[in-house]
């Protein structure tokens, strides 16, 4: 932001800036909690008719580049088969030639009343060179706004790959994990073809003999009760 010396009554220099400082307390107005409830101040209505702008009153129908004629400027280019390119370097070689013949005429005739005409003629072809680089503002446009379009593509592109490869990892893990387990029924067939040891196989055969003695007690208890 640029700055300006301003000396005040008392002879003392201070910096003031060129630039208006900016409405903070406007901006304050516009906080994430006052959106939410909706009472942030709202926009201003849109323009229909004329506006003012640098001084000048503009028309929202006219056109965003404006025509020479239009403005009351003499126009030295062609009005078919215009090759901007091939115009804008007759354009920067015409402004240098008579950048020089304007530095000759101040070293050889600095008073000559041509002087003003060879500054018109110069300011003339710098707004020629101006109005034929605004014509590129729409192709600028449209190629930054591809140019932006493409990067957010190309990011979301390797995003969705990167995600998409850390996905077949995951699922390429838990598959392994899957595979390695056993099936149930292996599982109860190897449990059932291990052999019983230890105190577990000796209450089983206790409960068998266990068994056989009591029905053969019971068999002899019948015999004598029916002699």
């Amino acid at each position: 932001m640029s700055a300006q010396q301003q000396q005040n009554g008392n002879g003392d220099v201070a910096q003031v800036s060129s630039m208006p400082i900016p409405p903070m307390q406007y901006v304050k107005m516009y906080t994430d909690e006052a959106v939410k409830k909706g009472t942030a101040p709202k926009p201003p209505p849109p323009l229909h008719d004329t506006y003012c702008m640098f001084g000048l009153t503009i028309n929202n129908d006219d056109a965003i580049i404006q025509s020479l004629e239009s403005q009351g400027i003499k126009k030295l280019l062609p009005s078919k088969d215009l090759d901007r390119k091939k115009e804008l370097r007759k354009l920067n070689h015409s402004i240098l030639m008579n950048f020089l013949d304007l530095l000759d005429m101040l070293i050889k005739c600095p008073e000559s009343s041509k002087r003003e005409e060879k500054l018109d003629d110069i300011n003339l072809l710098f707004i020629h060179m101006h109005h034929l680089i605004n014509e590129y503002r729409p192709h600028q446009a449209r190629e930054t706004l591809r140019v932006m379009l493409m990067v957010q593509k190309r990011r979301r592109v390797q995003f969705t790959t990167k995600f998409k490869d850390q996905l077949d990892k995951v699922k390429n893990i838990i598959q392994e994990a899957l595979d390695s387990l056993p099936e149930p029924q292996e599982a109860m067939e190897v449990e059932d073809s291990k052999p019983d040891t230890g105190l577990t196989g000796a209450l089983k055969e206790g409960d068998g003999d266990a068994g056989t003695v009591s029905s053969m007690d019971r068999l002899m208890c019948d015999m004598l009760d029916t002699n």
